[in-house]
This record gives C-alpha cells, sequence and structure tokens, in this order.
C-alpha cells in the first residue's frame, strides 16, 4: 500500500509502538540476566537527571504541539509546522524525550540493557519514522520546512 506523504508520514505509529518495544525488551532482559549494581551510585543520579530531562522533552513539546493545535499522533499528518519551544533546538523532541528517557532508566536503576536499546530504538525512529515524516513536511510545507530544516538539526542543536 502506497503512502500519499503529502496526506500523511505512516500508516503505522511506529515510535510508540518502538518505545514500548524497546523498554519491553529491556525490562525482559533486565529480569533474565540482571545488571543491578554495576552502576555507580552518583552515574545513578545523572542516570535521574537523564530520565526526568527526557520526560521534560516529551511533554514540553507535546504541550507546544497541543497549544499550535497540530497533530501529535505520528501517523497522521501535520496541520501546522511548529517551530517554536523544543522545536527550536531539535527537529524531533519527543523522540530525543524517549531516548533521553529510555538512557535515564538505564543508567537510574542498573538497568544497563536499556542503553543499547535506546540507541536501536532511536537508529529505528530515524528511519521508520523520522524520515517519512520530513518527506512529509517538505510537502506539505515547502519553504518554510527547508528553512526551518536548514537551521534546526535533526536530533539536538545546542543554545549557544
Amino acid at each position: 500500500m502506497a503512502i500519499d506523504f503529502a496526506k500523511r508520514p505512516n500508516w503505522i505509529p511506529w515510535p510508540p509502538l518502538l518505545l514500548v518495544a524497546a523498554a519491553g525488551a529491556g525490562y525482559g532482559l533486565q529480569r533474565v540476566a540482571p545488571t543491578a549494581g554495576l552502576v555507580p551510585e552518583g552515574l545513578m543520579r545523572f542516570g535521574e537527571a537523564v530520565l526526568a530531562l527526557g520526560l521534560a522533552f516529551d511533554f514540553w513539546a507535546m504541550g507546544v504541539m497541543v497549544v499550535a493545535r497540530t497533530n501529535i499522533l505520528p501517523n497522521f499528518g501535520a496541520g501546522r509546522l511548529v517551530t517554536h519551544g523544543p522545536f527550536a533546538f531539535t527537529r524531533n523532541p519527543i523522540y530525543l524525550g524517549n531516548t533521553l528517557l529510555l538512557m535515564g532508566i538505564g543508567l537510574a536503576f542498573s538497568a544497563l540493557w536499556f542503553l543499547p536499546l535506546a540507541v536501536i530504538m532511536a537508529v529505528l525512529v530515524d528511519r521508520l519514522a523520522i524520515r517519512r515524516e520530513e518527506q512529509h513536511l517538505a510537502l506539505r510545507f515547502g519553504a518554510e520546512w527547508a528553512a526551518y530544516a536548514a537551521a534546526v538539526p535533526r536530533w539536538f542543536k545546542w543554545p549557544f
């Protein structure tokens, strides 16, 4: 079934499915081959901060999208191009937040399986969702999208 990228980026909501799959796999692997006690206390505290940062990016981005009255679901078309808030630092704040969330869980709970799974999830999200979403946004918003994509990187832009 061919996708009309001008209408929608995907038929399947890959990002939340991949997040749940990665978290489930991490939990399962942790039960089978525990890594508890391998992360030093200080690094666990850092993991808590990374986890909180991931959640903050997720909720901030979703809130900005709701206020902008555009679609949040990754398998439906965008109503507006949002370029402010967390979208000024990354074109994909929810996906960055999800990746940080998994990495933070891995460090904060000494559940090291979550670290490689976060990277695998990010690569799969990039291939299965982000590239399709960018094609959709380019068709839908043209020059406005091109200017935004040239100014803001796919994953993260330092504020200085």
